[in-house]
């Protein structure tokens, strides 16, 4: 595939900044995205009310299809198949969501995609079907009979998502076995409603979509594509959307635009120029230029990718004003009010709050015990002074402007705001 040089501005873009892992037919999709014809989906099962960052590269994919002009993406609401769990990856079952659950769930979702993508009625625009509209109307005998008969359980259990369950000896519901074949119906029902001929996702996805096009054959379609992106990890070998804080959400109500910020400010620096490609639109040689950049100067294309990743995601104006807070907070020391803030009652402050439990309830550690490690290696800090005592507490004295600025190094802060 590398010697292959595509002539569709689609798969020139997604070759060059490096989204491009597996394709089933290179030259077929090129030659489909050139015609500006290409319809091509990707599948969002809503089993959280937000999508995370590392759902960020194949949402990337559907932006560079419609900003491209190569064709309409489509991205795939999966109220029908959050209903049965994806056991790709997974050492376990999926907990199954209510009903409610999952139409919650959704709505939250939705919330991104209006940032990405424009929606309408013209040739290049998007459209966000969810498949439990066909999904949920199915009659099993009848799908049993017309679908089912066209897939081999041997070539089933073959595939990594289920044969990766049954070496470790961890159990695969029989429901969870059904997840391919619901996805692979997905695609050719997109196809018979959308005149959809591409699948997109990452690699661990590979087996499933290319279920879908063999489906798509022995039900009578014309040919069918399936592209997927690399697995991301950091350069330390990180899964990409995961700290130790938690899911870096896409949705500002479940992570702050000033934390969604200072995790791209803390990429590692030989992750900044792959990043800077995947999740900003900045031109590749602005990009070369800014890769290049030695010793502290890679914090400035730093602060560049943050500023851009977060404008994506949250406008132009919510990233200024995450890097503004960071500048006072790390640059001037100031008391930056647009910290991520934790509210507390005033009496637990006039009464004394043990400084362990007040990094406990800011989130910055997930028990006591860590906040006491934190201290022995001089990692916590209260109104930019040291913690020494893990004994001590914090009261009405220590509050400034009503709050108090806790620190666990030197980038993740928050505010006690006692009310």
């Amino acid at each position: 595939m590398s010697a292959f040089e595509p002539k569709s501005d689609f798969l020139r873009t997604l070759t060059g900044r490096g989204f491009i892992h597996q394709c089933s037919d290179f030259a077929g999709l090129d030659d489909k995205a050139k015609s500006g014809e290409l319809i091509a989906y990707i599948g969002f099962d809503c089993t959280a009310p937000s999508l995370h960052i590392g759902s960020l590269v194949q949402i990337m994919m559907l932006r560079w299809l419609q900003k491209t002009g190569c064709g309409k993406p489509v991205p795939l609401m999966g109220g029908g198949t959050t209903r049965v769990g994806d056991p790709s990856g997974k050492d376990e079952s999926r907990q199954l969501l209510s009903i409610e659950k999952i139409d919650q769930n959704k709505a939250g979702i939705k919330q991104v995609f209006s940032k990405f993508l424009t929606f309408g009625e013209g040739r290049t625009d998007a459209v966000m079907p969810d498949n439990a509209e066909w999904l949920t109307a199915l009659n099993y005998i009848d799908f049993l009979r017309d679908v089912g008969r066209h897939f081999s359980v041997n070539r089933m259990l073959s595939m990594d998502s289920v044969k990766m369950r049954l070496e470790r000896d961890q159990e695969l519901s029989f429901i969870e076995f059904n997840y391919m074949c619901l996805q692979a119906y997905d695609f050719v029902e997109l196809h018979r409603r959308y005149g959809c001929v591409a699948q997109m996702g990452g690699s661990d996805q590979w087996g499933n979509i290319v279920t879908g096009i063999d489906l798509g054959r022995r039900m009578g379609t014309p040919q069918l594509y399936a592209l997927t992106s690399p697995l991301l990890t950091t350069a330390s070998g990180a899964k990409m959307g995961k700290t130790a804080a938690g899911a870096v959400w896409l949705n500002a109500d479940m992570l702050s635009v000033y934390d969604y910020w200072q995790y791209w400010r803390n990429t590692e620096d030989a992750d900044v120029g792959r990043f800077l490609k995947l999740f900003t639109e900045l031109p590749l040689d602005e990009i070369s230029r800014l890769e290049a950049l030695g010793g502290s100067e890679i914090n400035e294309a730093k602060k560049i990718l943050a500023n851009e990743a977060t404008a994506m995601v949250h406008g132009r104006a919510g990233a200024e004003a995450a890097a503004e807070t960071a500048r006072k907070t790390f640059e001037e020391g100031a008391l930056a009010t647009s910290l991520p803030t934790v509210g507390i009652p005033r009496a637990d402050v006039d009464a004394g709050l043990g400084v362990l439990t007040a990094f406990v309830k800011a989130g910055l550690v997930a028990s006591t015990g860590e906040a006491r490690r934190q201290v022995k290696g001089g990692g916590l800090r209260v109104n930019d002074q040291p913690v020494t005592d893990e004994r001590g507490v914090l009261g009405g004295d220590d509050l400034r402007e009503g709050v108090i600025k806790l620190s666990l190094g030197r980038k993740k802060h928050v505010l006690l705001k006692a009310e």
